[in-house]
Order: C-alpha cells, then sequence, then structure tokens
C-alpha cells in the first residue's frame, strides 16, 4: 500500500510537471503570437482615443471600459471560436473573410477623410459629445466596438497562424491568452492617454517646482496630443486596411500588387543607414494608398447609393 501511494504520488508530480509545461508552452506560444500581432496592437491602440475625444472627464473612463468589454466579447465570444472553427474545417475562408474587414477598415480611413476635407461633421464636431446626449454616446461606443472588432479579428488571425500547427485546444487557450492580454494592454494604455491631462491637473494643483511645472505643460500638450492621435487613427485604418488587402490579394494568387511592392523595398533597403527605415516606411505607404483607393471607392458606392434614391423618389 505504501508503495502503491508513492507510485501515486510519483505519477501526480509528473502530471503536474507535464501541466507546468504546457503552461509555460502557452504562454510563450502566446507571446510569440502576440509580437506578431504587435503593429495591429499599436493601430488599436492609436484607433480608439479618436472615439473617446470629447467626452467630458467624467465619462471618458467609463467609456474606455465600455469599449474594452466589447472588445474582450469580439475576441472570446466571436472571433476566438469562429477563428478555430474555420482553421479546422475551412482554412481556406479565413483570407476572404479577412479582406472583407480589411475592406471595412479602408472605407472607415476614407469616410474620415471625406469628412475632414468637406467639413462635413463640422457642425456636430463643435459640440462636445457628453452634450450631444446619450444616444450619441451610445453610437460612439458602437462605431469604435465595431472598428476594433476587424482590428480583432486580425491580432487574432495572426496569432492563429504562428499557432496553426498546435493541437485544437492548445490554440484555443493561446488565442484566449492572446485575447485577454491584448486588450488588457491595449484598453490600459488608452484609459492612460485620455486621462494624462487630468494627471497633469492634479500635479499642477498639488505640487510644486519642476513637477508642478510638468502638469501644467502635460495638460497644454494632450488636446494637440489626442488630435494627433486622432490623424494617426485615421491613417491606421488606411494602412491596416491596405495591407490586410495587399497581403490577402498575394496568398489568394493575385502577385502583382505586392510584388511591386516587396520590389520598390527591397531597392529602398540597400540605402546605408536608413535602408530598414525606408523599407518600412514604402511597405506603410503602399498599403496607406491602397487602403484610401479601396476605401474611396467602397465611400463613394455608400454615398451614391442614397442619391439615386432620392432621384428616384423626386
Amino acid at each position: 500500500m505504501p508503495g502503491g501511494l508513492v507510485a501515486l504520488l510519483d505519477d501526480i508530480a509528473v502530471l503536474a510537471k507535464l501541466a507546468a509545461a504546457s503552461v509555460d508552452d502557452v504562454g510563450a506560444a502566446a507571446g510569440r503570437a502576440s509580437a506578431k500581432a504587435a503593429g495591429v496592437v499599436i493601430d488599436d491602440a492609436a484607433v480608439t482615443p479618436r472615439y473617446v475625444h470629447g467626452f467630458s472627464p467624467s465619462r471618458e473612463l467609463p467609456i474606455v471600459r465600455k469599449i474594452a468589454v466589447g472588445s474582450l466579447r469580439n475576441k472570446v465570444l466571436f472571433i476566438l471560436p469562429a477563428a478555430l472553427l474555420l482553421s479546422q474545417l475551412v482554412p481556406w475562408l479565413l483570407t476572404p473573410i479577412l479582406m472583407l474587414g480589411g475592406t471595412y477598415l479602408a472605407f472607415e480611413g476614407a469616410e474620415k477623410v471625406y469628412e475632414v476635407l468637406t467639413r462635413h461633421s463640422e457642425k456636430e464636431q463643435s459640440l462636445p459629445v457628453g452634450a450631444q446626449g446619450e444616444e450619441q454616446e451610445r453610437a460612439m461606443v458602437r462605431g469604435a466596438t465595431r472598428t476594433d472588432f476587424i482590428l480583432s479579428a486580425e491580432i487574432m488571425v495572426i496569432a492563429l497562424n504562428e499557432v496553426a500547427d498546435e493541437p485544437l485546444l492548445s490554440r484555443a487557450a493561446i488565442l484566449l491568452v492572446v485575447a485577454v492580454g491584448i486588450t488588457a494592454l491595449v484598453y490600459g494604455v488608452v484609459a492612460l492617454i485620455v486621462k494624462m491631462d487630468d494627471i497633469g491637473l492634479r500635479l499642477a494643483a498639488t505640487r510644486h517646482g519642476a513637477v508642478a511645472t510638468s502638469g501644467r505643460l502635460l495638460v497644454k500638450a494632450m488636446p494637440r496630443v489626442l488630435s494627433v492621435l486622432s490623424t494617426v487613427g485615421i491613417v491606421a485604418m488606411l494602412w491596416v486596411g491596405g495591407h490586410i488587402l495587399l497581403v490577402g490579394a498575394d496568398e489568394l494568387g493575385w502577385h502583382l500588387p505586392y510584388d511591386l511592392v516587396h520590389t520598390v523595398e527591397e531597392q529602398v533597403h540597400a540605402v546605408p543607414a536608413v535602408g530598414g527605415v525606408l523599407a518600412w516606411l514604402t511597405n506603410t505607404l503602399a498599403s496607406a494608398l491602397v487602403g484610401l483607393a479601396v476605401g474611396a471607392v467602397v465611400a463613394g458606392l455608400m454615398h451614391l447609393r442614397p442619391r439615386r434614391a432620392e432621384a428616384k423618389h423626386a
């Protein structure tokens, strides 16, 4: 009996070691998958403050929390099961679906560019979002969650591609870790960004000397920082959307567009000292231009439909 008990304890110890190793493997794989999606994570963090900009200070963190909850729900309840199911049954369908998401992102970015150029929403933007009522707040949250869905889908698909050779349960565990970790990271950063002016005010009011001066500078700088982030968010939507379309077209067999981009990248990469930066800028600019072109076509079609309806009614 004692021998049997010792053997049982040995078996339990072995299983515990295997479980610990498995957890380590999941953590390492999740880290690798998250690193591959880092570019999209940065885009996500740049896009979201644009939706929070204009809310009263008391509403900023609750709105960020709502968007974060919606983002996590997107990833865990919809994207993760769908991605696993598609990767198991029809893996070839992931790329076309991702390209549809890229087209939507390109449309969103092009629509914002159109609004800036035509001052289409100037009257609406002149009012603080908080003054526009709860319905406007809910609409902004819905818009942010919708855009986040596309970015989250790309993050999860990139992560899935990195662990495609893992067993199904391991893939599910890794993607769950990626979903929770990246959501916490992105919206933690967003919350910090949108509250930096409040932090500056507190420093200016409660501290003295250099710390108080830093607080005042922070307060003065944050409106410009948020304005820049808003612009970066628009560019990011065009960039990410265009990149999805370029890569997707290449994977589906239309190699010419991405081959041209790679050719230019290779040429500028040979420039001493700054070749790597120039190559990255080339890919980014090409992706943004593709996103703008596709988004402009979709936006034009979307604007044409109401005009046709009005003409038909008239």
